[in-house]
């Protein structure tokens, strides 16, 4: 028999949200995950609010729901906001009951902005990296470091002489005309984001407005352990990979630093930090670069004999590249080929959040094939 094609209203709803979603669900282990995270961070959530006033959208909601809005390539607030109106799922994950109203956008972007001015998504970051379930993953004597370069939220006719008017045409976007011009970071910044600076990859590529993110990966299972974004500079993936490096090297307890090991592409086969390295007893498993210059001799290189002989070295040199992956989803999946916040902080904040839900989403699959 035929069923009808009718639609019956209900007065009630009797729809259990834990019972709909999937047992098996990945989302399942990680939202236990981030929920021991959070219940460790709540005394730092105390610290940005005020003990008096109206009641703000709850930090553990508004992190679930960034964290929703990376996994699932959501590119707006207002469009997540669309999605936990109807999605049983996210309203689940987020904390939402089947009748709870949702937020309105600006509000959420607002008590949103509260998150990007703090250190949240770093200490979101360590408390996943901390976690006893993730600890287990991770590896503790072998490590990579990569940056990566992060497009602007600001159009190359920003980018104008300092202290100079408004020189455009009439309109909202008007026309400039800066071919012939010599620009350089010492002499123009963007009136639209002055903390972001002119850069190339390499030569022969275009310049473009940008900051650098920065990953520290552990080679086990290729998980984040730390990052973070800098001004964009020829420099700043070493100094970078210096700054984590001193936040995550392993103490012994007798006050001794045990030796580990730092993989890295040939951007990182400078002598004055290859010298860095060997000094916080870091091996460096970086590169060669012994091209030749342009008089014809050939760029002398720290990296010899005594580093590359090992098998660990050629170990190093492969696991390192999984750290493109991680740049990878974090601009695919999470959106950050070019970021939407201005300003050094906030677009950090995003990146290590991004970061954070890299190690997430992986969590499932990889907790799954270690033994309980």
């Amino acid at each position: 028999m035929r069923g009808g094609d009718q639609n019956n209203g209900s007065l009630f709803s009797y729809v259990d949200l834990e019972e709909r979603v999937p047992k098996a669900h990945p989302l399942r282990i990680i939202r236990s995950i981030v929920n021991d995270v959070l219940g460790s961070l709540s005394s730092d959530f105390e610290a940005l609010y005020s003990p008096t006033g109206r009641p703000s959208i709850p930090p553990e909601k508004l992190l679930r729901a960034l964290l929703l809005q990376a996994f699932y390539s959501i590119r707006s607030e207002r469009q997540l906001m669309e999605q936990l109106d109807f999605n049983l799922l996210f309203r689940w994950f987020v904390g939402l009951g089947i009748d709870d109203q949702v937020w309105d956008a600006s509000t959420f972007c607002h008590n949103r902005d509260r998150f990007l001015a703090a250190e949240v998504s770093a200490n979101l970051l360590n408390g996943v990296v901390e976690h006893k379930k993730v600890r287990r993953l991770l590896s503790r004597d072998h490590f990579s470091v990569d940056g990566t370069l992060i497009e602007a939220w600001a159009s190359m006719k920003s980018f104008r002489p300092k202290g100079s008017e408004d020189v455009s045409g009439p309109g909202r976007n008007g026309e400039r005309d800066f071919h012939g011009e010599k620009r350089s970071n010492e002499t123009h910044e963007s009136t639209t984001d002055p903390d972001a600076r002119l850069y190339r990859k390499g030569n022969g590529r275009e310049s473009k407005l940008c900051f650098m993110g920065h990953a520290l990966m552990e080679n086990r299972n290729g998980l984040v352990v730390g990052g973070g974004v800098t001004i964009a500079s020829g420099t700043a993936e070493r100094e970078a990979a210096l700054d984590l490096i001193d936040k995550h090297h392993p103490v012994e307890s007798k006050g001794g630093k045990r030796r580990i090991t730092l993989g890295g592409d040939k951007g990182f086969d400078v002598a004055a930090f290859i010298e860095d390295l060997r000094g916080r007893k870091v091996t460096p498993h970086v590169a060669v670069q012994d091209r030749l210059t342009k008089t014809g001799k050939r760029r002398k290189t720290k990296i010899d004999g005594r580093t590359t002989r090992h098998p660990g070295y050629g170990v190093s040199q492969r696991c390192r590249k999984r750290i493109e992956e991680i740049f990878g989803w974090a601009k695919t999946q999470a959106g950050l080929s070019k970021t939407k916040f201005r300003g050094k902080r906030r677009v950090d904040a995003s990146f290590t959040l991004a970061l954070a839900a890299y190690n997430l989403i992986r969590l499932p699959r990889l907790l799954a094939e270690v033994p309980p």
